[in-house]
């Protein structure tokens, strides 16, 4: 928490940065709001100070990385969001997209397998005040607890949909999850109509770390 200034130019850097998503289609102005309130280079370790605000992942500790701003970006925006929508995040990491979804008004309820990265992101939400929830535990079984959810979003590699996130799910709701085997995952957008029949979309091949079961450390 040692770093935690905001130089113009940090502000700056991430103008450009912000122009970059919109030249890459992320055409919610909302989005590109939160990116500006929520400093990515807070999240990092000081190393990556000067790299915070280009389009590249960096590594956080415990084998795990910040994703490039643009998947953020990307897998916010095919969320859909409503102001008050309950969110269910899968991978709290740093807490950088904790926190890029709490600023857009949702109810956010974060999961994180990693007890360092758990107890950072938990510094890093409260820093801002946002009123995220945070837990340490294993993501495949989702968070019973508070659920339905009206959104789901998984921010690690999943070999396949967790039965526990659909069932999690909300009826009229959206899960967004990268999906596949080996380095590359495809991008699925996953709906729940109504009637709780599903369907899903594809939106291009992404990278991850791997989403492991039962796995908490």
């Amino acid at each position: 928490m040692h770093h935690l200034k905001d130089s113009f130019k940090h502000k700056g850097k991430r103008k450009i940065l912000i122009a970059a998503l919109k030249e890459m289609g992320i055409n919610d102005d909302r989005i590109l709001k939160a990116f500006d309130q929520v400093p990515r280079h807070f999240f990092l370790d000081l190393a990556f100070d000067e790299q915070a605000y280009t389009n590249m992942a960096f590594q956080i500790g415990s084998g795990q990385t910040i994703s490039h701003p643009f998947t953020v970006a990307f897998q916010t925006q095919l969320l859909e969001l409503s102001k008050g929508d309950k969110v269910l995040e899968i991978g709290s990491g740093s807490g950088f997209q904790t926190c890029i979804l709490a600023a857009l008004g949702v109810k956010v309820f974060s999961i994180e397998r990693h007890k360092e990265l758990h107890r950072k992101a938990k510094l890093m939400v409260d820093y801002f005040r946002f009123p995220a929830r945070l837990f340490f535990g294993d993501g495949y079984q989702g968070k019973k607890a508070y659920a339905p959810y009206d959104r789901i979003l998984v921010t690690c590699g999943a070999p396949e949909i967790p039965n526990e996130l659909l069932q999690q799910l909300k009826n009229g709701g959206i899960l967004v999850i990268p999906v596949g085997d080996g380095a590359e995952q495809k991008m699925l957008k996953i709906k729940k109509d109504l009637n709780g029949q599903i369907s899903q979309e594809e939106y291009g091949t992404f990278k991850f770390v791997p989403m492991l079961e039962r796995k908490v450390r």
